[in-house]
């Protein structure tokens, strides 16, 4: 694989934090666990981790702990892994500055949603993407039309791949019809599945990559899936996918960083809390949590 090929199992690598009353929402960031998570992630099999996602909260953080972030990842991976950059903005100009760090720092790629905060039309979503790419780095468009209400369509990314340096679409819409037809229309970019949930669906259609969300609490595991995946080994691929499916489909709910730390923790990993807007599980989303993993976990042989 090259490294402009953004393919295999990325990470939107969770963010620990720790108490800290001078911090933001009394959270500050812990930068050398996150190190460690990113490393491990690594060492498990995944191919690279994507620091600053939704998962990784970026939008409660400082601009200063967002770059901190993103450098951190890069370093911790070193020569081990990718690193693609969540440049996500309301606006060309700042995910453009985002994507000129990321380049500064080191970054293997970005991943970037349409403008955030704003239902952007067609030739704003073109401009967009074409001021992030400028910054050189190969781009991994992220069409989630559930988060931006802008839906980054078939014919649109067929548009979008003629962009330099616009190499990849994550592709979060959960329809996996749309993989073959984004193949046909658009054959020269890669297409990621985006969410858990339908990802052997995806993989089996053609995707090259899973940019995901519960692999970090079953990276090893998570890693297997891919490779059975992507080797046309359906039986086995089902037999390890089925009993993980209802974990994964919380990373298509509303909760997902919630729901994805709290998994963290019950394999002994550090997930821990989230700030603002996102307060902590409902009890019964707690509960329904811990026994979608409890299924996964038994399937697994950890339980």
């Amino acid at each position: 694989m090259s490294t402009r090929d953004l393919g295999g199992v990325v990470v939107a690598a969770a963010l620990p934090y720790r108490a800290d009353d001078a911090a933001p929402a009394g959270l500050a960031v812990d930068y050398d666990a996150y190190a460690e998570h990113c490393r491990w992630l690594v060492e498990n099999g995944c191919r690279g981790v994507g620091p600053n996602g939704s998962l990784g909260e970026y939008s409660s953080l400082t601009d200063d702990e967002r770059r901190r972030v993103a450098r951190t990842a890069i370093e911790a991976v070193g020569a081990d892994g990718i690193v693609v950059v969540g440049v996500h903005a309301p606006g060309a100009h700042q995910a453009r500055a985002w994507a000129e760090a990321a380049a500064e720092d080191g970054a293997h790629g970005v991943l970037c949603l349409p403008p955030t905060l704003y239902r952007a039309n067609r030739g704003e979503v073109l401009a967009h993407f074409e001021a992030v790419a400028s910054a050189g780095l190969p781009v991994m468009v992220y069409n989630n039309p559930l988060d931006t209400k802008v839906d980054l369509t078939p014919d649109l990314l067929a548009e979008l791949a003629q962009i330099d340096n616009v190499v990849a679409v994550k592709e979060f819409s959960g329809d996996v019809r749309r993989v073959l037809e984004i193949r046909e229309r658009a054959p020269g970019l890669a297409v990621i599945g985006g969410a858990d949930d339908v990802v052997l669906e995806s993989l089996l259609m053609g995707a090259t990559g899973w940019f995901a969300g519960f692999p970090n609490v079953f990276p090893a595991e998570s890693a297997r899936l891919f490779e059975l995946a992507t080797a046309g080994k359906l039986e086995e691929a089902r037999a390890l996918y089925e009993p993980l499916v209802a974990a994964f489909r919380w990373d298509s709910r509303t909760e997902f960083v919630q729901a994805i730390k709290l998994g963290m923790d019950l394999v002994g990993r550090r997930g821990g809390p989230c700030r603002p807007p996102r307060g902590p599980l409902s009890d019964a989303h707690r509960e329904q949590v811990r026994a979608d993993m409890g299924r996964a976990l038994a399937a697994l042989g950890v339980a």
